[in-house]
């Protein structure tokens, strides 16, 4: 049963004397960092192809309902964080609930959504980068700008909602018919080898933003802030400019009738555009890495994780409108369906154009920052509980940061970035993340039952309602993805456990003081 102790909520914080991380964040800079996190290029790319395969104008339901299964899983993060304010989201509620062995899948699974995030979205932002270089009359050899392999077919579900072609520097194109496909329609199907040789521009921005973390956690903040405030507004240009070529007739109907196709337009075209716009949404849950920096974390915590979910929710329905208003929905199925839609509009929004692509460089820049943040955390948080070597665990003494983890997740992040193709990252990323959801909406159900009484200044609403709907609805969307995505899954964890039982549980804090809590039911 020692496999199964459960940490005491006391003992998550640092005792006198351990190194201590600088608590300098507001509800303010946590709300910026869930929007940093949350909106990429998906708002850009996503909604458009969506739009155009599966839910027509009816897009905008698709992404009420997307948001709606993530509030399921954030208001379970939200009541976790509130009780818990240290470092090490889903990690350290699983510890506190279901046990050290179940801690550790959950912080093993983490590396996925955060560390091979962090790749995934850098390699995406090496194309957008590498294209608006070019449209400026800047043309990086293809040999620097591109992984030396790429996976022959495939379009997966990538953090930010966007694909790169790494033979053009293109985005999200199916490699035999040149159109723009749905992310995550297809598995892999083998790899072949490309004219990169490495992919200098991703690897550079992993290492500066690597760099900006080391120096800490309030200047990350700010930069993040900065760039926030940049592609909310541009994104606030097209809405607000955009509106005012609207046809409505572009509405009607609403829903389109469905093909025939379980999936393609009606109701079902509606839920299966909810599946994968989803992962849009991805990212807010890296809000609740930082609770050990945040001021006021019982209060600020659910506000930064809850206040980013709605204000995204509301940015991507209104985007989603507009688009689908200014512009027929079927000509949306292309890599750049907001540049169709102004396009739509005549000349008078053609200087929108190079906004939208400033927006969609910020918007992926701001992502890669928030997974290089949350991943050191994770490993502090178990390196604390010797889960970890102690090396993880080092602060530095004047920035206050986890410095030696965050070397290690960047110098990793990078030479992932810069080596391995994007259609076999993203995958791994959103089955890691649904995952992290499931289990910690499990957690809540199993703390509610067996500490009832303990304080919690966040409290979940309509328990077991709100927890078991986010149990499902992940659950559901891991069962669509592909089956090879899965047994690298199982691998991967494979790989977790050796390491476990090989280290962690040997010298395992915890298990060595005794246990300082119940052994999880």
């Amino acid at each position: 049963m020692s496999l199964f102790r459960t940490k005491s909520l006391a003992a998550f914080l640092p005792g006198e004397g351990e190194p201590q991380l600088a608590r300098t964040l507001t509800a303010t800079n946590l709300v910026l960092l869930g929007i940093g996190a949350i909106i990429g290029a998906g708002i850009f790319v996503l909604t458009g192809t969506a739009a155009a395969q599966y839910a027509g104008p009816a897009i905008a339901l698709s992404f009420i309902l997307a948001g709606s299964g993530c509030l399921f899983a954030g208001l379970c993060y939200a009541e976790f964080a509130s009780m818990i304010p240290a470092a090490g989201s889903a990690y350290t509620y699983g510890y506190a609930t279901l046990g050290e062995l179940i801690a550790w899948i959950i912080g093993w699974d983490l590396i996925l959504e955060y560390l091979f995030a962090a790749s995934t979205v850098a390699v995406g932002w090496s194309g957008y980068f590498t294209a608006f270089l070019a449209e400026l009359g800047l043309h990086l050899p293809p040999a620097l700008a591109g992984a030396p392999l790429d996976v022959v077919g495939t379009h997966t579900l990538v953090r930010s909602a966007l694909c790169v072609d790494p033979a053009t520097g293109g985005i999200a194109m199916d490699a035999v018919s040149r159109t723009a496909v749905a992310i995550g329609d297809c598995a892999a199907q083998g790899f072949t080898v490309t004219a990169g040789i490495i992919n200098l521009p991703a690897m550079v921005l992993v290492l500066l933003l690597t760099g900006l973390l080391i120096l800490g956690i309030q200047e990350s903040a700010r930069f993040n802030n900065i760039i926030v405030f940049v592609k909310v507004a541009i994104v606030l240009l097209v809405i607000g400019f955009g509106i005012k070529y609207v046809d409505t007739a572009n509405w009607h109907p609403f829903i389109p009738a469905n093909t025939g196709t379980f999936g393609e337009f009606g109701l079902s075209g509606v839920l299966r555009g909810a599946g994968v716009i989803f992962f849009a949404y991805i990212g807010f849950d890296a809000v609740s890495t930082a609770a050990q920096e945040a001021k006021n974390p019982q209060r600020d915590l659910p506000i930064g994780i809850l206040g980013s979910l709605a204000i995204c929710t509301l940015l991507y329905i209104a985007m989603a409108l507009v688009m689908t208003g200014i512009a027929p929905y079927q000509e949306l199925n292309v890599p750049h369906p907001v540049f169709v839609a102004i396009e739509k509009a005549g000349p008078a929004l053609a200087w929108l154009g190079y906004l939208v692509n400033i927006g969609a460089i910020a918007g992926l820049a701001s992502v890669v920052l928030v997974m290089l943040m949350g991943q050191p955390r994770i490993f502090y948080a178990m390196s604390r509980d010797g889960l970890l070597p102690p090396l993880f665990g080092r602060v530095h003494p004047k920035f206050q940061t986890p410095w030696v983890a965050t070397v290690i997740t960047g110098s990793v992040a990078a030479l992932i970035a810069g080596l391995f193709p994007i259609g076999l990252l993203g995958e791994l990323v959103s089955i890691g993340t649904l995952l992290a959801f499931v289990i910690v909406c499990g957690g809540i159900l199993v703390l509610r039952r067996v500490q009832p009484d303990l304080p919690r200044p966040f409290r979940t609403p309509w328990v077991p309602v709100v927890p078991v709907l986010g149990i499902l609805v992940c659950g559901y969307l891991m069962s669509g993805l592909p089956r090879d995505t899965w047994i690298r899954l199982l691998v991967w964890m494979g790989l977790g456990m050796v390491i476990y039982f090989g280290y962690g549980m040997r010298h395992s804090v915890l298990a060595r003081r005794g246990g300082e809590g119940s052994s999880a039911p």
